[in-house]
C-alpha cells in the first residue's frame, strides 16, 4: 500500500526587524509568503490528500488556510511538527552582529554537533517521525500533508537519508514553500522527492 507524506515548509514571514523568531507568537505571513502558500495549494490540488496536519505556529497555520480550502480538508494541529528551540529566540543573530558578538551568548555555541544553543537535531528528528508516521497512517493507501518549519523537516530528511543531522545551514534544499515529500510502501520508506512551486530556490527563516 503506498502512502505520500509531504512536508510544506511554510511561506515568508514578515520579519522586518530581521530577528530569529523560532516559537515566538505573532509571526505571521508576509504578501509574498500567502502567495508562495497558494501556490503550493494550487500544486497539491490534484493530489489525493486525506489529511492535514500543522504546526501550531501562526506562520504555518497561515499557510495551511489555501492548502486546506483548496482540498476540503480539516486542518489538525500537530505539536510535533513545531519549529526547533532555540536559545537565540528575539535576537539577531547574522554574522557580524548582535547576540553572536555578545560574549554571554558564547557558551551556548561550544558543541556545534548537538547542538548546543537548541533542541537536539536528533530530538527533531524522532519527533518529526512520529509526526510523519502519525500522517502516514491517518491517510494510509492516501497522500497526508503537514506544514511545519526549515530546520525539523531537513533534519528528518538527512535522518531518512542516514546523513549526519550537523550541517551547514547554507546548504538546506528546503526553501519557503518548498515539498518534500516521503513515499511509503506499508510503513518502510521508499522514496523522498523535493519541489518548489513557489518558485524560490532559496529563503531565510525558521
Amino acid at each position: 500500500m503506498r502512502t505520500v507524506v509531504h512536508l510544506v515548509r511554510h511561506g515568508e514571514v514578515h520579519n522586518p526587524e530581521g530577528i530569529l523568531y523560532g516559537r515566538l507568537p505573532g509571526y505571521g505571513l508576509s504578501e509574498r509568503g500567502r502567495e508562495q502558500a497558494r501556490r503550493v495549494a494550487e500544486h497539491l490540488g490534484g493530489a489525493d490528500v486525506t489529511a492535514l496536519l500543522v504546526s501550531p505556529m501562526q506562520r504555518a497555520q497561515e499557510t495551511a488556510v489555501p492548502i486546506a480550502e483548496k482540498l476540503g480538508l480539516e486542518v489538525v494541529t500537530e505539536e510535533r511538527l513545531i519549529e526547533a528551540a532555540n536559545a537565540f529566540e528575539g535576537q539577531l543573530v547574522s554574522v557580524g552582529d548582535g547576540a553572536l558578538r555578545r560574549p554571554e551568548y558564547w557558551p551556548l555555541l561550544r558543541n556545534p554537533f548537538r547542538p548546543s544553543w537548541g533542541e537536539p537535531y536528533l530530538e527533531i528528528a524522532h519527533r518529526m517521525l512520529g509526526a510523519a508516521h502519525r500522517a502516514r497512517a491517518l491517510a494510509a493507501g492516501h497522500e497526508a500533508v503537514c506544514v511545519s518549519h526549515q530546520l525539523p523537516i531537513w533534519t528528518l530528511r538527512r535522518y531518512l537519508a542516514g546523513d549526519r543531522l550537523w550541517h551547514n545551514p547554507a546548504k538546506r534544499q528546503c526553501a519557503l514553500g518548498s515539498v518534500t515529500s516521503l513515499v511509503f510502501d506499508e510503513e518502510s520508506l521508499v522514496d523522498i522527492a523535493y519541489a518548489e512551486p513557489s518558485g524560490t530556490s532559496t529563503g531565510t527563516g525558521a
